[in-house]
């Protein structure tokens, strides 16, 4: 039994039908099909009722699809403790907020790359939405994001706590211009939503930009407004022309930690990078 078979499977089954299996797994609707037709054969079973153009798992495919699950994550664990080897050889694919990225990540990574030097870091940013979802599907071995995070397949270290502030040009009043945003997802966005509504801010539209410094630097020509940890703002290059003014505790303090899966295997190099976070 191949493992392409039952991820094709489970996908098939999580994505509700071939098609929709066929887009997600970047491969052909004739592929999918075969494969879960070897799969049928294979076990003597049919794993799908066709009801026109849909299908429905028969009991069959019900008891497989718990079976594929276990088969998948124990491929993934193992495909991880692979890339730990020893702890200096491998990759350590690490998530993280742009801004937490910017801020706090390099001294961090130095550190890492110190204690490993053997081990290839990979670095993405993006919201903290969808890096909780990549970590959830072993696509990363951790991620830094806004907290609090309660998962049951996930631990959450808090390492530091970030103040937000409104942000905006000296001299400008943001309460006569747009919000300006991350995308969807970003953890700083719902907050900054919520403190305009609760100060009743004139101008209720909102503008997105998926760059920390595009944020800053429209806020900077008096396009608009933002919330932003506080840290950021003053390192920015346009830190002279922005004006800062202190939120509620209740929006501006952000717990950020680290998110790892609470069944991973244990590697070193994720201690060593949260303690360098946690260092003075």
């Amino acid at each position: 039994m191949e493992l392409v078979a039952l991820r094709t499977f489970q996908t098939v089954v999580e994505e509700g039908g071939i098609l929709a299996a066929s887009r997600k797994l970047n491969t052909v609707q004739s592929n999918v099909t075969s494969r879960i037709r070897r799969l049928e054969e294979e076990l003597g079973a049919e794993l799908f009722f066709r009801k026109g153009r849909g299908l429905e798992l028969a009991p069959s495919g019900r008891v497989l699809l718990d079976y594929a699950r276990r088969m998948l994550l124990l491929e993934r664990q193992t495909s991880a403790a692979v890339r730990q080897v020893g702890e200096s050889v491998g990759e350590l694919r690490i998530g993280a907020m742009e801004t937490f990225a910017a801020l706090r990540l390099p001294a961090a990574l130095k550190a890492v790359r110190a204690g490993h030097p053997r081990l290839e870091l990979r670095v993405h940013t993006d919201t903290s939405a969808f890096l909780i979802d990549r970590v959830l599907a072993h696509k990363l071995d951790c991620a830094f994001v806004a907290g609090p995070v309660i998962h049951p397949d996930l631990v959450f270290d808090e390492l530091v706590v970030e103040e937000l502030v409104q942000v905006c040009a000296v001299g400008a009043s943001p309460v006569l211009q747009p919000l300006i945003l991350f995308r969807e997802g970003c953890a700083y966005r719902s907050r900054a939503l919520a403190w305009q509504r609760a100060i009743g801010h004139a101008v209720a539209d909102a503008m997105e930009f998926g760059t920390l410094e595009g944020i800053l630097g429209c806020v900077a020509v008096g396009l608009g407004w933002t919330l932003m940890p506080r840290r950021v703002v003053e390192q920015s290059a346009h830190a002279a022309d922005l004006a800062i003014e202190r939120v509620p505790d209740e929006i501006g303090r952000v717990p950020t930690g680290m998110i790892t899966l609470r069944d991973a295997p244990p590697m070193a190099a994720l201690k060593t990078l949260a303690a360098a976070l946690t260092t003075p």
